[in-house]
């Protein structure tokens, strides 16, 4: 099912090409020049750096909690264990962001719910709806985690791409969190970067398995951001929302189908939105060993997924950050491999278009 609001694709014709003959694609010999010269005076300004792809965490996007929860807690700080093992990060291009501020959070929650969960005020049948239970941990880290992928969003900006090892919080509400969703740190950067005048257009591409139902519901009247959702349509949440462009899959869809479906939709929205920076909701649930997911992708087809996505942005000069999303499985060990996936694929499309 994809229902497209057409008002958002034509509004401000000034700023969009649509199904134009006009060249767009900014690669020659699959290498981007877009980012070229502002990648060397990055890390030329930044020496402590290596030349590597700019890589977000903090081991406070981590807090103490129990370890029978559904909702895996330590993956964040496995996740870049595994990445510094397998050498496909090195301590030298991490970076660590700082707690999104009361300012940014209240772009796109209401005062009253912000200072409830902070302070721990929040009501238990509010709290009910996030599935967690409340700790002044928890309050922080949710903060921390808005923050990296703030600070993401600018370094990709600026840079072509970076990679945060947090995020995708899509579930949250204006005035409330939901599933495992407390703020909504895609809805927050994005506000950050609009109301900074760093940019006139966001594009979410969300793969999570599950609808981001949050997101959809923040900007439904917003020209300025497109929501793009691809997911399994009989899933979590029961009652969707309407994003800009809704694709729900069936049961069992494998790597080829899910390949093609997405590759199909998002080079025709990118040609025809423009944005000036892709937020990616890298989720691992649509893989076919995800205990809620219900689709049928691979290890490999996570990888061409997120590479297709990363090529497709970065070939249009548009720079793109990603957030990790879901994912569940009871060992962590191969919930944080399969989260390292989308690094594996950004690391070879940083070599190949930004380096």
């Amino acid at each position: 099912m994809a229902d497209v609001r057409w008002i958002k694709l034509f509004a401000g014709q000034n700023r969009i090409l649509f199904l134009s003959s006009r060249r767009i694609c900014g690669c020659k010999n699959g290498r981007m020049r877009r980012f070229g010269f502002k990648v060397r005076q990055f890390y030329q300004g930044n020496p402590q750096l290596s030349s590597r792809l700019p890589v977000i965490h903090h081991d406070e996007y981590s807090c103490p909690w129990p370890t029978n929860h559904r909702f895996k807690m330590a993956k964040f700080t496995k996740l870049m264990e595994h990445l510094i093992k397998d050498n496909v990060v090195v301590p030298q291009q991490v970076l660590y962001p700082t707690k999104a501020s009361y300012d940014d959070l209240i772009t796109t929650h209401t005062p009253n719910y912000v200072k409830s969960f902070i302070t721990g005020s929040i009501t238990p049948d509010d709290l009910k709806q996030t599935g967690f239970k409340w700790s002044e941990g928890l309050a922080n880290r949710c903060q921390m985690e808005v923050g990296g992928t703030i600070l993401a969003a600018k370094i990709a900006l600026h840079y072509g791409l970076a990679c945060t090892t947090g995020g995708g919080t899509h579930h949250a509400y204006p005035a409330h969190g939901s599933g495992f969703c407390i703020f909504n740190d895609l809805a927050i950067a994005s506000f950050h970067l609009l109301d900074n005048n760093l940019v006139s257009k966001v594009m979410i591409v969300d793969l999570d398995v599950h609808q981001g139902d949050g997101t959809a519901f923040i900007f439904q009247n917003n020209q300025d951001v497109f929501t793009f959702s691809v997911h399994c349509e009989k899933n979590f949440p029961v009652r969707k929302q309407s994003s800009d462009l809704d694709v729900g899959l069936p049961f069992g869809m494998e790597d080829k189908e899910y390949i093609d479906t997405v590759r199909t939709h998002l080079a025709w929205l990118l040609d025809s939105y423009r944005p000036d920076i892709v937020l990616y909701d890298a989720g691992v649930d649509p893989h076919k060993d995800d205990v809620l997911g219900r689709l049928n992708l691979s290890d490999q087809g996570l990888f061409d997924r997120d590479k297709e996505v990363l090529q497709m942005s970065l070939c249009r000069g548009i720079p793109c950050v990603t957030v990790i999303g879901g994912g569940y499985d009871d060992n962590i060990d191969v919930l944080a491999a399969r989260h390292s996936i989308v690094f594996r694929a950004a690391t070879k499309v940083w070599s190949e278009n930004v380096t």
